[in-house]
């Protein structure tokens, strides 16, 4: 019996090892995204939606200001790729896109656009929303409202990412290593996770201003790109730091990938590399496996 129970022990410990992701030292490309259109205002974040295969990368940039022959609608457009990167289509919802993600509760490609917390003032089409996609994959015109304003996503610029199990989003807020836990139910953050720069070996200016990602690895739960050292740093769910993984070397990073040109979707960390290709090329980085 003692040695049916020390086997059985033995067992478990060795399947909770191997259940454990592993943090990469080096990040591994996943996907190249070459864009095949220029950005219709900035190239923001990036989903997929793995029943068809196929990748979204959502511009963002404010609204017109409308007039009486024209709505207020966004010039940006939603830009659909399959798993080899070659382009599909594009789009135009009319959304200030700042996240665009796969919500596989709801079946939907979703966005976040700036300002839904309306701490830059109340604006049409701000909130979020559904997009239709074809049964093919191509991206619509179209969408469906699924939530207004909520203050309590904090900064009019955060990018929030979407935790499926819990049905919480992640608003990381500028210029700061805070991030605000939001149920779309309250109109208050459910709570806040200080992510521990200082023990990374960084500062708040040297991260995505915006954007922290959802992993779903328990454990190392948060995914922060560092732009100034070249790294990716992963977090606990409470913001204790946990390791890091190297960017390569001679990746091409400029001021704007502290404001936009990133994502997390299909396991892999999308970072904008503005100067390949003639409009810029998309990494999908493997940092945790």
């Amino acid at each position: 019996m003692r040695i049916s129970t020390l086997i059985i022990s033995a067992t478990l410990i060795l399947a909770t090892q191997i259940a454990k992701a592993e943090i990469l030292a080096n990040a591994e490309i996943g996907i190249k995204i070459p864009l095949a259109k220029k950005p219709s205002t900035r190239p923001m974040t990036v989903a997929y939606i793995p029943s068809l295969k196929r990748y979204y990368i959502a511009d963002g940039g404010l609204a017109a200001m409308g007039s009486d022959l024209e709505a207020p609608l966004s010039k940006s457009l939603i830009h659909a790729y399959d798993t080899e990167g070659k382009y599909i289509n594009s789009a135009r919802p009319g959304y200030d896109n700042r996240s665009i993600y796969y919500n596989q509760n709801s079946n939907k490609l979703e966005t976040i656009t700036y300002n839904i917390s309306s701490a830059g003032g109340f604006s049409p089409n701000t909130g979020l929303f559904s997009i239709d996609v074809a049964e093919t994959g191509e991206i619509k015109d179209s969408s469906k409202d699924i939530f207004g304003f909520n203050p309590a996503f904090g900064d009019a610029n955060t990018m929030p990412s979407f935790n499926p199990e819990t049905n919480q989003y992640y608003a990381k807020q500028g210029r700061s290593n805070k991030v605000f836990v939001v149920d779309l139910k309250l109109r208050e953050q459910v709570s806040e996770i200080s992510l521990d720069l200082a023990k990374a070996g960084a500062a708040y200016d040297d991260v995505s201003d915006y954007f922290v990602a959802y992993s779903g690895v328990k454990g190392e739960e948060l995914v922060l790109l560092d732009i100034d050292h070249k790294s990716v740093l992963i977090f606990d769910i409470n913001g204790k730091y946990v390791n890091k993984c190297e960017l390569p070397k001679d990746l091409k990073l400029r001021s704007h990938n502290h404001l936009n040109g990133t994502g997390y979707a299909n396991d892999m960390l999308f970072v904008y590399n503005e100067p390949e290709g003639e409009f810029g090329t998309y990494y999908g980085f493997k940092v945790v496996k």
